[in-house]
Parts: structure tokens; sequence; C-alpha cells
């Protein structure tokens, strides 16, 4: 846009006022009257003058001072676009927060509103291949079901094994889904979207989106009518209160208008055809783009293009006097061609681009395996590498640079072939150069615990192999006589609970939330 056309480097452009000096001081060189005029008298001056005519037309001098001008505008860095550096994920991570609450059972929605959210999650999973999604699960306690992941596949497995009957608390406690989400997300280098699929927010929850300070975008679809509608309970049967008549759920629409002036959140209401979903994906990229725009994205500079009119002007300077050459300029443009009659489009831009220059056209088109036949520059040769796909090959590019840069970008291949003991020993090189460098620092953390995963998922591999069955508990009743230990929750990770474990999802879940929620409450 033009509004956004500023000079990276602006202190160049006084290159510019240099070159109108020259100028004048060439003309004033070359006025003959007025360089003598204290030295002779007027009335003899006239008479010895012998060109009188002052010269017209361009010049050398113009052509010099051109050069210099646009030389200057080219190295003050012209730009108005912005390019996202490597590394970067071009999609924003999602997680969405689905309410279990019993309303969410509701008939108001057809067939209940938990079984429209679910498909209105695989539609956002279907507009967004290729991105990475979680899965929350919250009532009066609130769980991980799957963590960031672009496997629709495994979504829709978990997806459809949510139901009411999970959640071990409860109630409703939004805020707290808040926070465990947050904390799930605090690893992620690329800012994200928070979504909440309920059927209303309560207001003591108000306080928690308000005070929100962290860097996801926060989105509510609200799922309901304002009519309301009975609630199922299974078996045909609805239900009911004290007085045994049916309970009719209504969806507080106020509430949800008073949640999005209170506070930052973006509230919208299920619509029966795509336009939630539409807006959500809308909302997801441009919040995205906006965070994005605000600290990981960087301007895209221009001025290597006027290298090639700086190129032309400057053949025009071989010869001297007023007359341009054109034949010989055009002689100049097509020598590569003529040397070689079968040259191809590559050959004419070896002659006028650096590789790197032509490496980086391609790594802007998308084309990252030329460009990483292209680029000299290790760094760069690595990053098209990466982008290819070609992770081993990039660790050998990023190897020939010992900088904090390079030992950084080791660790995100490395991190890529699953080699998580040399990517941490790389991430730990990177900080060690750069001790404050907060991607580094996270993506250090998130490697040492997926190794630490991989550990006990080796070890529990033994257990079974030893005739351990996971999924047996057994309970001391014999009065405390048993040994005391400790286990640490905390470290039962979503991954874990992910693995081939002989039962049934909907079991999985109900017995990772069940062990999560005792967990949170006070011994």
């Amino acid at each position: 846009m033009i509004t956004d056309f500023h000079f990276l480097r602006p202190w160049w452009l006084l290159a510019v006022l240099a070159a109108l000096l020259l100028v004048w001081l060439l003309d004033r060189q070359s006025d003959m009257r007025a360089r003598w005029k204290n030295l002779i008298a007027p009335n003899l001056l006239d008479h010895l003058l012998i060109d009188r005519v002052p010269t017209r037309g361009l010049r050398p001098v113009h052509l010099i001072a051109g050069l210099l001008a646009l030389s200057a505008i080219a190295a003050a860095g012209p730009t108005w676009e912005k390019e996202r550096p490597p590394f970067v994920e071009d999609r924003a991570p999602l997680a969405i927060a689905i309410d279990l609450g019993p309303t969410m059972d509701a008939t108001d929605i057809s067939p209940t509103r938990l079984e429209r959210v679910k498909l209105k999650v695989q539609d956002i999973m279907e507009r967004r291949k290729g991105a990475r999604t979680a899965l929350f699960a919250y009532a009066g306690s609130a769980h991980m079901v799957l963590p960031l992941t672009d496997d629709a596949l495994l979504v829709a497995t978990y997806l459809a094994a949510l139901s009411p009957a999970l959640m071990p608390v409860k109630g409703k406690d939004t805020a707290k889904a808040l926070d465990v989400i947050e904390a799930a997300l605090a690893d992620e280098t690329a800012p994200g979207t928070i979504l909440f699929m309920t059927d209303g927010v309560e207001r003591t929850a108000f306080s928690a989106f308000a005070g929100y300070k962290g860097r996801n975008d926060l989105m509510v679809l609200g799922v309901g009518t304002s009519e309301g509608g009975p609630v199922r309970i299974g078996n045909g049967e609805y239900l009911t209160d004290a007085s045994g008549a049916r309970v009719q759920a209504k969806l507080d629409v106020d509430a949800l208008k008073a949640l999005q002036s209170a506070a930052s959140v973006q509230v919208a209401t299920v619509t029966l055809d795509d336009a939630d979903i539409d807006w959500i994906v809308h909302r997801i990229q441009s919040a995205f783009t906006q965070k994005t725009d605000e600290g990981l994205q960087r301007w895209r500079d221009f001025g290597w293009y006027l290298t090639i009119p700086i190129a032309l002007l400057t053949m025009l300077t071989f010869r001297r006097g007023h007359k341009i050459h054109w034949l010989g300029a055009l002689m100049l443009i097509m020598l590569p061609l003529a040397a070689a009659p079968q040259a191809k489009a590559a050959d004419f831009a070896d002659a006028w681009l650096t590789p790197d220059q032509q490496g980086k056209r391609a790594f802007q088109r998308g084309d990252y395996a030329a460009a990483a036949e292209h680029f000299a520059s290790p760094a760069w040769h690595g990053a098209a590498l990466y982008r290819a796909g070609r992770y081993q090959d990039a660790i050998d590019a990023f190897a020939q640079s010992a900088d904090p840069e390079s030992y950084y970008n080791q660790g995100n291949a490395l991190m890529q072939l699953d080699k998580t003991e040399e990517a941490i020993a790389a991430y730990r090189q990177a900080l060690k150069q750069r001790p404050e460098w907060p991607e580094a620092k996270a993506n250090l953390k998130l490697a040492e615990r997926r190794k630490k995963e991989k550990d006990d998922q080796e070890e529990e591999q033994q257990q079974e192999q030893a005739g351990l069955d996971p999924d047996q508990i057994q309970f001391d009743d014999k009065g405390k006589k048993g040994k005391e230990g400790q286990v640490n929750v905390a470290a039962q990770t979503a991954e874990m609970w992910m693995r081939n474990i002989q039962v049934s999802p909907a079991q999985l879940l109900a017995r990772k939330f069940s062990i999560e929620a005792s967990g949170e409450k006070p011994q």
C-alpha cells in the first residue's frame, strides 16, 4: 500500500543532495563569465569570450548525477511490503475448547448442541488443512484432549468420543479452561487463537477474559438459541428440574454481548450454514497476520530492483561526449546470449543476478528446491533446504557457520528429524552465544519435553514387554500398609495418553480427566 511506503535506511538519501551539488559545481565551473568576471573588466570580457552561447541539453554530468541519485535511493531501501522470515509458521495455531456441560446435549439445535459443535470442528479442520489444531474439553475442570496437531483423522477420532459423561467435575469454569489452554500454548513461537465453543460464559469468568494479557486471540462461538430446548440425557430421557418439568436450556445472548463489551473477545453465535465457519477461519488468519506484523515480520527491501536501471545507465558512461551509444548498450545486454545461441533464460539471469539474488527470487516464489540450487549463502541455502523438506542437507548447510543463528537453525532441523538429543545440544550452543534469546529458550524447552516423553514412552514399552498391563490400576486397601509413593501427574502429558492403549478413546479420556482432576484437588 502507498501509505506503507518508506525507506529502510533514509540517511542514504543525503547522497541525492550530493548529486545535485555536483551538477551545480560543474555548471559553475563551465561558466567562463562567472570565473573571470572578478579578474577582467566587463567591457573587455565580452570581447575575450569565444563561445558565449550557453550549453543546452543533457551532458555527462547529468548522467553521473542521475546514477548517484538512483544509487542513493536504492541504498536507502525503498519498501512498502512485509515479508516473513524463514521458519515462521504460515498458518496460525488454533486451540479449540469445547464445553462439555450437561446443557450441551440440548436439542434446540439438531441433533444436539454438542453434535453440531463436532461437525463445526470438522469443517474448521477441512478449511485449515495443514494447520495445527489442539483440542480441549472443560466443564467444572479443564483438560487437554489433543496437543497441537495437523492430523485431522486423529482429531476426528477423539472428537467423536467427547460427551458430558467424561467430565469428572460438574459445573462450568471457563476461566480455568483459559488458564489451562494458555499454559499449553506457552511454548509456541507463533501467536495463535483460542476458540471457545460453548452455550454460555458465566459472568464470573468475565474478569479473566478482561484481564487476559497473552498474545493469542480470543474467540467465543455461542451454541444454542435464545428460545432454548430440552436437554437429552440418554435413552429417550430428558433433564428435569425438582418439580419434574423438563429443563429448557437457553443461550444467554445478552451475556455474550456483555462479554464482548467487557473484554477483547470476538463473539458470534452458531449458524445453520457455513457463515460461522467463514467468520472463524477469516478471523483466525487476520488476527495471526496482525500479530505477526507486530513482531515476526520484516520489511522487504525493494532497492535491489534498481540495480538493473543503474547497470544500464552505467554502460552509457563508457564514452565521453553527449551522444548515447544505444547500439553499444544493446550489444552489452545481448552479449551473454550471443556467446551461446542456445542459451536459456537462466543463462541471462546468471549474467545479471548473483546466485543469492536468484535464490531469493525462487524462495519468494515458493520454489524452495530451485532456491536451494542457487543460494551460495550457507544460511539461506540451509533455509531453502529446510523449506524443501531436506532436513539433513539443511543441517549440513547450517553447520558451515558457527554463529548462534546456525546452531538455532540446526536445532530446528534436528527436531524435524526427531533427533531431540542433538537438537538440545544445538539450542544450548545457540544460547551459549546469545543467552537472552527467547525463541531459542522456548525451542530448547520444547525439545527437552519431547525427549522426556520419548524416554517415558520407551520405559512404558519396556514395562509392556515385561508383561505389565498399563491399564491395570491396583489400590492398597490394607490401611496404608504399602509403600508410600508419588506420581507426577503433570508428567503424564496428553501425547503419552494417546499411545496405543487397548481401551476406547472415551474410556481413555475419562480415565485421563479423572486422574488430572484428582491431582488438582487438595490432599
